[in-house]
């Protein structure tokens, strides 16, 4: 009997938070279609997999967290652009140090990736908030990665990165 008394309470309590609490961030208010072409990768060195994949997780990302739905034909909402730099380059940061027996210091290089997006971003409902932006960000990591390491996960870190960003410029209004 205890237990259930409990029970009900938490579920009383749980639905008058429910009740208190609305998400009122989102500025998308009217828009109920989205439509969000590939993102060609026009960079200088290019990652085969890069463009169809960035452009499917921007799309998860709007059509699984907001309540837009997607289409080709009249949008409210349009999203294009291209990825225009991809770029590992060596740092000079280090990492961990290790001594050796004979005394000296050896560091493990770095090396860093770099993606950079050009977006636009068209609402055609509330056209004053639409936008052309460049996103970019960037992950260090350990020299001795693998191209397919390299691929497989410091580029899944760095575009959901990226996503993130365009999707608060886009959805949030805080």
């Amino acid at each position: 009997m205890n237990q259930l008394k409990r029970f009900l309470f938490l579920l009383i309590g749980t639905g008058l938070l429910n009740s208190c609490y609305s998400f009122t961030g989102s500025s998308l208010t009217d828009e109920k279609t989205v439509q969000i072409n590939e993102f060609p990768n026009n960079a200088p060195l290019v990652n085969p997999t890069l463009s169809q994949q960035f452009s499917t997780d921007i799309q998860n990302r709007f059509l699984q967290r907001t309540t837009l739905k997607g289409t080709k034909e009249n949008p409210d909402i349009l999203i294009e652009g291209e990825i225009t730099d991809y770029s590992i380059t060596p740092t000079t940061i280090s990492s961990n140090t290790q001594n050796t027996p004979a005394g000296g210091i050896i560091q493990e290089s770095q090396n860093k990736l770099t993606i950079t997006v050009k977006v636009h971003y068209e609402n055609k409902l509330h056209p004053d908030v639409s936008f052309d932006r460049t996103y970019s960000d960037e992950a260090v990591f350990n020299s001795n990665l693998s191209q397919n390491d390299i691929e497989v996960s410091q580029v899944k870190i760095v575009t959901e990165r990226i996503i993130n960003k365009i999707f608060n410029d886009i959805v949030a209004n805080w």
